[in-house]
């Protein structure tokens, strides 16, 4: 078994998927021995992070050594092939548990893949398990140590969040324990866990990537998206899932080829403020995000201070209307009865969506099409826009307040009512805790995104430090 890569003291755990990639394709790695480096560090770390539900060691070495052996015989399948990953257990995979982290699912096993699941399987991807997530892939912004799995922990400081509610995703990412994932983002349930934990999430323009085959949480809003360590690395997973290209293309442009371009002369709106209702930012996130800004002025793009059309609490108060409506429209049978077998943030949404009046459900669409309006009349103007991601650091596990203000009070909410692609992105770290930003798009144009978040990454050093709980 080959622990470390052979062309430096980097562990193979801690490798890019790009890396990964390379050195699978020409022979140099093989995918089994990759493998391996993971689940040795699934064993070395996770009875710390929990990270993973189930994690599936026996088929994933006889998929991983079937990869060995097509690659061998010149069968590659393209740069996703061999590389081990891991889900969001709301994901459906056939023959394994989804429990979706809560009781009255421990006995689901699914008969098929979820379509995302299927995409990478069939571009050669090796699945290790299931992550940790909250009830049902959603909840209250709170963590109460009353469901069946532990929380996922934050590898930089296991006494922190994660964020949620993909919460395994966030940690097995930073810690090592799966080479990228998949999570699911309502309001914001990629790109906390990804601003928590350091790593790089995204969500791209709504119906890109398939929901069929994920546990839904809010019918108008669910979106999924990957997390990975690096940009390209984001690109490359994208690449791999976006195999129908939008309605007005031919062909599908490859993400991977916006790596590394220059970004001189794009024109950049910055988001610096979140309006009324919400305090502003940390000041180690408001050092952390000008000093970002400085890093895209000095590789020549062209930045304007602009306003939200609307202030991000009244995205967030029109999510608060729209999500626990929905879900509790969706699961209003387990409410009814199995209750008694929920833990409180499940039943503490269902109930409060389940409260919601048909009026005020409909003057949140209302006012979320307005939001979708005013970010689609800013954005023409622009290349691309940068925001705050969370607005406090990641907070003490256990401590509700701390952890429903960063989950709460954020910049997330207005991209997911007004359906834009946004990239969650490392920019420093206070105390050995990451900061955070978004890069916005304008919607179909991912391309973008990955263009700037590349840019400002390769020109800083964030991705080469790791955590180790």
């Amino acid at each position: 078994m080959t622990s470390t890569s052979n062309k430096s003291s980097v562990p193979l755990w801690a490798i890019t998927l790009a890396e990964a990639s390379a050195r699978i394709a020409n022979h140099t790695l093989s995918p089994s021995d990759l493998l391996e480096a993971y689940l040795d560090r699934i064993v070395a770390v996770d009875d710390r992070i929990h990270s993973y539900i189930h994690v599936a060691v026996e088929q994933a070495r006889i998929a991983a050594e079937q990869a060995g052996k097509d690659i061998a015989a010149g069968h590659w399948k393209g740069p996703l092939h061999g590389l081990p990953f891991a889900v969001k257990d709301n994901y459906d995979v056939a023959g394994m548990p989804a429990t979706a982290g809560s009781r009255l699912r421990l006995q689901h096993v699914p008969l098929q893949d979820a379509a995302l699941v299927h995409q990478l399987k069939a571009a050669g991807a090796i699945l290790i398990g299931k992550l940790s997530t909250w009830e049902f892939g959603t909840g209250n912004g709170g963590e109460y140590f009353d469901l069946p799995f532990p929380p996922a922990r934050n590898p930089w400081d296991t006494n922190r969040f994660t964020g949620g509610s993909s919460t395994g995703a966030g940690a097995s990412v930073a810690a090592g324990t799966t080479l990228f994932a998949l999570g699911s983002d309502t309001t914001g349930s990629v790109r906390l866990p990804a601003a928590a934990c350091g790593a790089v999430g995204m969500i791209a323009t709504p119906g890109r990537l398939s929901t069929q085959g994920i546990l839904p949480n809010c019918w108008s809003l669910d979106i999924p998206g990957p997390l990975a360590w690096t940009v390209e690395d984001c690109a490359m997973i994208l690449d791999a899932l976006f195999d129908q290209p939008l309605p007005a293309e031919t062909t599908q442009p490859s993400l991977r080829r916006s790596v590394g371009q220059p970004i001189v002369g794009l024109r950049i709106a910055v988001v610096d403020d979140s309006g009324p209702g919400f305090p502003d930012a940390d000041p180690p996130l408001r050092k952390g995000f000008e000093q970002a800004l400085k890093v895209l002025e000095g590789l020549g793009a062209q930045l304007t201070r602009v306003k939200l059309p609307i202030p991000a609490s009244e995205c967030f108060a029109a999510s608060r209307m729209i999500g626990p409506a929905e879900t509790a429209a969706i699961h209003e049978r387990e409410l009814t009865e199995h209750a008694d077998l929920m833990g409180f943030a499940l039943r503490d949404k269902l109930m409060a969506g389940s409260l919601v009046r048909a009026v005020d459900y409909l003057a949140a669409q209302r006012l979320r099409r307005t939001v979708a309006t005013g970010l689609e009349a800013l954005m023409q103007d622009y290349d691309a826009l940068v925001t705050f991601g969370t607005l406090h650091l990641p907070p003490r596990l256990g401590v509700e307040p701390e952890m429903t203000a960063f989950t709460v009070e954020t910049m997330l909410t207005p991209f997911n009512l007004s359906g834009h692609p946004v990239m969650m992105q490392c920019n420093g770290f206070h105390k050995g805790l990451p900061l955070n930003w978004q890069i916005v798009g304008n919607r179909g144009d991912e391309a973008t995104i990955i263009r700037v978040a590349s840019a400002y990454e390769n020109a800083t050093a964030w991705r080469k430090k790791r955590a180790q709980p």
